[in-house]
């Protein structure tokens, strides 16, 4: 028996009980829109995919040293579901945990984590300060400065394109993508040229 995925609005309410950070909550929303997005474009459960891309930083604000780890705790406590579970962790993978992604769902979460804070700071740099009017280029031209966006890991950036067996351009347009559909509540309409 499939065991059942909360709905949308009681992952935020859990998600809001451990988060009051604005960045934190604006990434919650960004991963949560690429997931819903790369959920439709392979085929998969996009309810789903955007739940685990909601709650995934469940613990980063309160319990930074026990990230990923802690989250797995809360879920266990109220009673979510052991796949949703397993993927939270994996998206720690060699950084905080041991728990390889294996999943297409566990790999796009992996790929796309990181992703999303080069999309942001790459848009916030731009004079229309939006991802409405983004393309993959931009975001490749900040890649090469490693002290733009330093926070980011973009070693596992490459590797979760490869794990997904994609171009780096390509996971980079998706990201775009799926940001796109929920720039305002991430602040990042801007004001695009389109």
């Amino acid at each position: 028996m499939e065991e059942k995925i909360p709905a949308r609005d009681e992952a935020w309410i859990l998600f809001k009980k451990y988060n009051e950070s604005e960045s934190l909550t604006k990434h919650a929303l960004a991963v949560e829109g690429v997931m819903r997005y790369m959920a439709r474009k392979y085929g998969e459960d996009e309810e789903k995919w955007g739940i685990l891309g909601l709650i995934h930083d469940l613990d980063y604000e309160k319990f930074p040293d026990q990230h990923c780890k802690k989250t797995e705790e809360i879920l266990k406590e109220n009673r979510w579901p052991e796949e949703l579970i397993r993927a939270v962790l994996s998206h720690g993978w060699q950084i905080v945990t041991d728990v390889e992604p294996k999943s297409l769902m566990e790999k796009t979460l992996y790929a796309i984590d990181e992703l999303t804070g080069l999309v942001v700071t790459s848009a916030l740099v731009r004079p229309s300060r939006s991802v409405l009017d983004m393309k993959a280029k931009s975001v490749k031209k900040k890649w090469k400065d490693k002290r733009f966006a330093a926070g980011v890991n973009r070693s596992v950036i490459e590797k979760g394109a490869e794990m997904l067996n994609i171009e780096l351009s390509e996971l980079i347009t998706d990201t775009i993508m799926g940001m796109r559909e929920v720039a305002d509540e991430i602040g990042l309409k801007g004001n695009p040229v389109i």
